[in-house]
């Protein structure tokens, strides 16, 4: 055996010394690996030691008493074969659930810092580790990001695109050589960057089971799954089945390449995080990790023990713990500097801002110190600002001047809208204009509001106009999960369709929303597919199904193509004018001296907007020269709305002289075969109205 520096213990034939508090977890030292972990209420800890996928344990090993320090359990063990090892822990202590204990020596517990997770390195497959289902390994890769570094992009100019990892290359269509992986996307990135969108947001990409879904389809029979992601298994470690090299052991570089790809297409790289809850459910649920290792400290529970549920899975991580607050800290550390994440989002994030009894709090100190983290400064942090209890934050979630928002105001607003529900047009002024009326009193920006119209959590965009009704069934409950609300409309059939008359105001809706969502202030999110048509069916709730129909399929039809080139234009027409990704709000005043105010609001008259419940149309304009004075051109931009059903006249608000209107966009026109060309359109005749069709929109550029 190799001289070791000073062991002071010995357990068979390992050397063993006092080790190192920090980091947690498993980390390499001269000639051993160092294993640190706490637990507030444990009374002995045990290292348990494997052979890469054997049954049994080869070596376990208790922590002397004296490695101790405080509430840590820090130990160095001296000559592993560090390749060809997995590890865990068994805690000792009180087990008395009614206290909020649930300690039994008898389970081997997953390290929560664990960097890489064996397992279930097979999607769907038989775990190949049984003693139990999730093991530590101990990660020592040398990676070379070259000049390869975070984009940290000005959050005007971000355009999101939220996506599936395994949905986005699983499909035959795909034809890629590892479809449904980090390496899929990889092959699959170019898409990303033609379309256009500048961001992309991972859903959850921590381990996951995505086997603990117990039910069945009861339209076919078949296994459901936890396909979305949402209920973390390890907080430090990619996704194992994800990754084409998974049983090869090399997720972690696997993840990393992807990164890198990603930024060299000129994208960032957003993560959907849930430190809300965990997937050890309530209190009939597994122990894997947090339950096994100290359950009072990571949960918030009541006064008799009970998992106190604001999440809807069945247990909240109790975030503002000083030592939980350390351990989100860290783990959001370790991505951004290990694996050079741009930013992230935060699943029910109104949960970080809870106590430890579960109230909400005035100033959370997770949020704060999420804020004011210098590791994280460079990092974007987007709150999806509300929980499954009913606290509801958006507009005020409490921000430090840092935190964006994903907007469900905007949503909301925007779906009325675009269906003709009266009484919206006065709000969706203000969301137009990146909802100053939620975010200026306090000094925020508009980009704190993150603008979407769809998300994985609902329906696709070309669903949000094909059905009334959700149709989630084959979920296995009843119809009873998914929103209710969803503010859609089937233009007069519910689901697909041959009426050529009722697809046509189905791909303009589409248009609609797409115009309306890149046009407005604030940050843009696309959801994965909707650019091209992407259909669930009328599901709503599509978080179980690993199926073909939830995938991207990559073969659209006419109107997928019709819908894939109009968004691609409208993006690159948002990219190419700074007044449509302004990073302050417009004020309706003159502030260049041009003799128009920095935006305007029209009606089907110039100068005379119609806000009343009754209203269903909006027109407005952009002064040209205030968005030079960003950077572009010096051009007018007039965008109008009809939702109305019938076709309406706009008369155009008089432009400076030398100046005429042209059409850019019309939603009830074809696009150019060549993807719209902004300088093709002929002048309008002068002094003539514009007429815009029913249910459609149009964007003039005067110049």
């Amino acid at each position: 055996m190799s001289s070791h520096p000073n062991p002071t213990h010995s357990h068979g034939d390992f050397k063993l010394r006092y080790g190192h508090p920090l980091p947690f977890g498993a980390s390499h030292v001269p000639h051993g690996v160092n294993f640190s972990i706490f637990s507030v209420h444990a009374t002995a800890c045990t290292l348990v030691l494997f052979e890469r996928g054997a049954a049994e344990p080869f070596a376990e090993i208790p922590f002397p008493s004296e490695y101790r320090l405080g509430q840590v359990w820090a130990m160095t063990v001296y000559d592993l074969d560090y390749e060809k090892i997995e590890y865990g822990f068994r805690f000792a202590g009180p087990n008395n659930p009614r206290e909020g204990h649930y300690f039994d020596p008898k389970n081997i517990v997953l390290d929560p810092e664990a960097r890489k997770i064996a397992g279930r390195e097979v999607w769907m497959g038989e775990p190949t580790s049984r003693n139990p289902v999730y093991r530590g390994r101990i990660p020592h890769e040398e990676y070379h990001w070259e000049h390869s570094r975070p984009l940290r992009r000005p959050e005007s100019e971000m355009i999101i695109y939220e996506m599936h990892v395994r949905g986005f290359t699983r499909h035959p269509s795909a034809a890629v050589t590892h479809p449904g992986t980090f390496a899929g996307l990889v092959e699959k990135s170019s898409y990303l960057r033609d379309l256009g969108v500048n961001s992309v947001e991972l859903m959850p990409v921590f381990e996951f089971d995505e086997t603990e879904n117990t039910r069945t389809n009861p339209a076919t029979g078949e296994s459901l799954c936890n396909y979305w992601g949402y209920s973390t298994v390890g907080f430090f470690a990619p996704k194992c089945s994800y990754a084409a090299s998974a049983l090869e052991g090399k997720q972690v570089q696997e993840f990393k390449d992807m990164i890198k790809r990603l930024h060299s297409e000129d994208l960032e790289v957003f993560l959907d995080v849930v430190f809300n809850h965990t997937a050890e459910g309530g209190a009939d649920g597994p122990v894997i990790s947090f339950r096994g290792i100290d359950n009072k400290t990571f949960y918030i529970l009541d006064s008799e023990g009970r998992f106190l549920n604001y999440t809807g899975c069945g247990n909240t991580v109790n975030c503002n713990h000083p030592a939980i607050r350390g351990f989100v800290i860290s783990c959001l550390r370790h991505w951004a500097a290990e694996f050079h994440i741009d930013g992230f989002r935060f699943d029910l994030a109104s949960v970080l801002g809870r106590d430890v009894n579960g109230a909400p709090l005035p100033n959370p100190p997770l949020l704060e110190s999420l804020a004011y983290d210098p590791v994280l400064a460079g990092c974007d942090l987007i709150a999806e600002a509300w929980d499954a209890d009913g606290l509801y934050q958006v507009g005020n979630f409490p921000s430090y001047g840092r935190w964006m928002e994903w907007n469900a105001k905007f949503r909301d607003c925007a779906r009325r809208f675009l269906k003709g529900d009266p009484g919206n047009v006065a709000e969706m002024v203000q969301r137009i204009q990146g909802s100053p009326d939620l975010y200026a009193a306090a000094g925020r920006k508009p980009t704190a509001s993150v603008n979407f119209i769809t998300c994985h959590d609902g329906f696709t965009l070309r669903d949000l106009f094909s059905y009334n009704e959700k149709h989630n069934l084959e979920n296995g409950e009843n119809n009873n999960d998914g929103a209710n609300d969803n503010n859609s409309w089937n233009c007069g059939v519910e689901g697909e369709t041959d009426d050529p008359g009722v697809r046509q105001l189905r791909l303009r809706q589409c248009k609609n929303a797409m115009l309306l969502l890149l046009t407005s202030q604030g940050v843009p999110m696309l959801s994965m597919g909707d650019e091209c048509g992407r259909t669930q069916r009328g599901n709503n709730n599509a978080y179980c199904h690993d199926q073909d129909w939830n995938w991207l399929n990559w073969e659209i039809d006419d109107e997928g193509r019709e819908m894939l080139l109009f968004t691609k234009a409208l993006i690159a027409f948002r990219k190419a004018n700074p007044a449509f990704r302004q990073p302050e709000f417009l004020t309706g005043r003159d502030q260049v001296g041009s003799g128009y105010p920095d935006i305007s609001w029209h009606g089907v008259l110039p100068w005379r907007p119609d806000w009343t419940p009754g209203s269903r149309s909006l027109a407005y304009m952009l002064c040209g020269r205030h968005g030079e004075a960003l950077g572009g051109s010096p051009h007018f931009f007039y965008v109008a709305f009809n939702m109305f059903h019938e076709p309406l006249p706009f008369l155009l608000p008089v432009l400076p002289c030398g100046m005429a209107w042209s059409r850019v966009f019309d939603t009830g026109l074809p696009v150019p075969g060549d993807g719209g060309n902004f300088d093709a359109e002929p002048p309008l005749p002068r002094q003539k109205p514009y007429t815009l069709g029913e249910w459609s929109a149009a964007i003039l550029v005067g110049k």
